[in-house]
């Protein structure tokens, strides 16, 4: 990131468990878990959101001079990919692999700046498997009733804290659970809301051998392994879309304290908001995608893409429109064209808006009219400062990675 004059300021983020904003106080390596995509298609404007929103916080701690070590998995054995490679009779490692790699292009294009761990579920599965040996071990996971498939499920009410990250309600949950990923009516759990920790093998399906018996892993256990075994327990934000916030995030945090016995997983858990699309929002199950590959193909700047997105605020659901994007492309013009002047006004106080407002809980609406004043003024005056432009230049690439 390049250097930009001025002082740093430290970065609030809304804490969904504690319902407020809450100020994130790292240590001088600021710890981040993010968690990753299913690799079954393409990467849409809904990833893209949500990973551009973590950028960001990288990014600020990247300012305050902090060391970030960022974790980011994939979950590249689960039943959606494995549906998806059936359907079109494709193998799915193969699926997973051509999508994860499209998916760093398109975040490279984005300009994301990388973690420094990204994992897949499938090469830490001999984690999984010690986890869930001890969590078995400790009485918090139990085997189904189930003579033919003693599948392991994790009780989720172990720790004695299931809900507090979420705040949802029992029906709440129960509803939540069905649609995500759970399996609320399957026989030989002792309760509904137990969650899949390892699924004995099934004829056709992939599986490892193990001291569980041969199986694959459930979905939640992965995150809760990767995260522990690379941050530990009390990093300093969970994060992902407001659809992971139940079930995913809190069975995560659950597996994970009650195998260390510390609580909390994370000092903050940070949720982004959904895109929509024709109100509805935009998920591979509605088919109603808009992919960054396609936009990238039809020649849009992904610098439009980044302040698209930024023009609305990263926890509000909010739509994807042709005049949104048109709008960006106007607006990444108009600060190309300031930015490009031999001198302008002084940039000071507008660098100093942009950080404030961005560590005001990622307040990029605001961000974005701070340097939409500094360029209206530099094309109206033009003269002033001649450091001014480059400063400026310097500040929107670090801050929001838009390059000018």
């Amino acid at each position: 990131m390049p250097r930009i004059p001025g002082t740093a300021r430290p970065l609030r983020l809304h804490d969904t468990a504690a319902g407020q904003l809450r100020p994130t106080a790292p240590g001088p390596v600021a710890r981040m878990y993010v968690c990753g995509i299913t690799p079954y298609d393409a990467t849409h404007l809904g990833h893209a959101a949500t990973y551009l929103a973590f950028d960001l916080v990288h990014r600020l701690w990247l300012d305050a001079g902090h060391e970030v070590h960022y974790v980011q998995n994939v979950t590249d054995i689960d039943d959606p990919l494995l549906e998806r490679a059936e359907r079109d009779q494709d193998d799915w490692v193969v699926l997973g692999m051509r999508e994860t790699a499209l998916f760093r292009e398109d975040m490279e294009a984005l300009r994301v700046l990388p973690p420094r761990d990204f994992v897949g579920a499938v090469e830490t599965i001999p984690e999984i498997i010690e986890v869930i040996g001890k969590l078995l071990a400790s009485g918090a996971a139990y085997r189904a009733d189930d003579p033919e498939y003693p599948d392991v499920y994790f009780d989720h009410a172990a720790t004695g804290h299931f809900g507090y990250e979420s705040h949802y309600d029992a029906e709440t949950m129960a509803r939540f659970f069905a649609e995500r990923g759970g399996d609320p009516d399957r026989p030989g759990k002792r309760d509904p809301l137990d969650a899949l920790l390892w699924r004995m093998a099934r004829p056709g399906e992939p599986s490892w051998e193990s001291e569980l018996g041969e199986g694959r892993p459930g979905w939640h256990i992965e995150c809760s392994a990767i995260a522990l075994n690379r941050l530990g327990v009390g990093f300093d934000v969970q994060g992902g879309g407001s659809d992971l916030a139940f079930p995913h995030h809190e069975y995560s945090a659950a597996h994970a304290e009650a195998l260390v016995g510390e609580h909390p997983f994370a000092r903050h858990y940070v949720h982004a908001g959904m895109i929509g699309l024709d109100g509805a929002k935009m998920s591979k199950s509605k088919g109603n995608l808009v992919f960054v590959s396609r936009l990238r193909a039809d020649g849009v700047d992904p610098a439009a893409i980044r302040l698209a997105l930024f023009a609305g605020h990263y926890r509000d659901d909010r739509a994807w429109t042709d005049a949104l994007l048109a709008e960006a492309r106007e607006r990444l013009a108009r600060w190309r064209e300031a930015a490009a002047l031999e001198a302008g006004p002084d940039a000071g106080s507008a660098i100093a808006r942009l950080r404030d407002h961005l560590a005001d809980d990622l307040d990029t609406p605001r961000a974005l009219a701070a340097v939409d004043a500094w360029a209206s003024e530099a094309l109206t005056r033009q003269g002033g400062d001649a450091e001014a432009p480059g400063q400026i230049r310097a500040a929107v690439d670090a801050l929001l990675g838009v390059a000018l």
